[in-house]
């Protein structure tokens, strides 16, 4: 569509800039998963507590993974997990949060 040859070096974005494109999909996901991360934390259930991790026992060697939370609060722009948790707490505070990051498309 844009004449490009499949062996030119050019990253992804430059390829979005030249189709005058945005990553929708990414943002999508991303949205998904800030609708059902406020879910979860409304309930006080196993799911919560999972994805918060709270529980108890020892975690696995090496790296750790990255987790929900910590994706969750650097997408958002906001500083911690905790302000974060406190935030999703309030519906319409959430979906304030969720708005402004959608706007800055990051």
């Amino acid at each position: 569509m844009l004449k490009m040859s499949y062996t030119a070096k050019k990253t992804n974005e430059r390829v979005l800039q030249e189709a005058q494109s945005k990553r929708s999909l990414l943002d999508k996901i991303r949205k998904r998963q800030a609708t059902f991360f406020g879910h979860m934390m409304r309930q006080e259930e196993l799911e919560n507590l999972i994805i918060t991790g709270m529980m108890t026992g020892r975690r696995c060697r090496g790296r750790q993974r990255e987790k929900l939370t910590d994706s969750m609060a650097k997408w958002l722009g906001m500083g911690s997990v905790v302000a974060m948790l406190q935030k999703t707490k309030m519906r319409q505070e959430r979906r304030r949060l969720i708005a402004n990051a959608m706007e800055q498309g990051t």
